[in-house]
């Protein structure tokens, strides 16, 4: 049984469950935990730094999206993954994000286009995994801030859960067009270019598609499709 490599600091924040639930669901996402394997919820909880019970938790949470899969009197196997589960994550986030950035473009200030811009330099300027995670995710935060369509956000922060961010943090090649793509996503908004807005968020996420599949391509993954 594996468990995440990179991630295997103690956890010491609340909701524990849901924290192991993001590093297994990354693990899974990332093949590091491969379909038909097993997860061995002590060995699990002694390498995260936790009891047995939010493991247990998290098992079933994953059990509840269709990533694992409970086997009787065995415990829990990962689920399989398919291209084609990778390219639905991806497409369905894809079209939550141009519905927020549509109605972003529709309200957005030129004092937040600024801000978006900021939060694009930091990104541009990012040194390290942890600062270039932080900018990404502050700059989407603050879109769909202006979008301010809160249930559609929710959704999109749920959609967003099976992306291994991580995986681009670590990847040098990924900031580049992103940075750029984030560019010409600001240019459009403060123009209020709708075309070239959706066209800007959804290259995101065929991009990011791409990369998450020839990752695992490479890994060896697929089970199927």
């Amino acid at each position: 049984m594996k468990t995440p490599r990179a991630q295997t600091r103690e956890i010491r924040r609340p909701q524990l469950s849901e924290e192991v639930a993001g590093r297994l669901r990354a693990a899974i996402m990332t093949g590091e935990l491969r379909p038909g394997e097993y997860i061995r919820m002590d060995e699990t909880a002694a390498q995260l730094g936790v009891s047995v019970t939010p493991v247990r938790e998290a098992l079933l949470t994953l059990r509840g999206e269709g990533m694992v899969d409970a086997v009787p009197h065995r415990g829990y196997a990962v689920a399989a993954l398919s291209r084609k589960d990778v390219e639905d994550i991806f497409a369905l986030q894809s079209h939550l994000a141009v519905e927020l950035a549509k109605a972003a473009a529709a309200r957005i200030t030129p004092e937040q286009a600024d801000a978006l811009a900021e939060l694009n330099d930091a990104l541009r300027n990012a040194a390290s995994p942890e600062e270039i995670t932080w900018a990404e995710f502050e700059f989407h935060r603050l879109l769909n801030h202006v979008a301010d369509r809160p249930k559609l956000a929710w959704f999109l922060l749920q959609a967003v859960r099976y992306t291994p961010h991580q995986l681009f943090a670590e990847d040098a090649s990924w900031i580049v067009p992103t940075v750029q793509s984030h560019d010409k996503l600001i240019a459009a908004l403060r123009a209020g270019d709708i075309t070239e807005v959706i066209a800007q968020t959804e290259v995101q996420f065929i991009d990011g598609a791409r990369r998450l599949i020839e990752y695992l391509d490479r890994a060896g993954m697929w089970s199927g499709g």
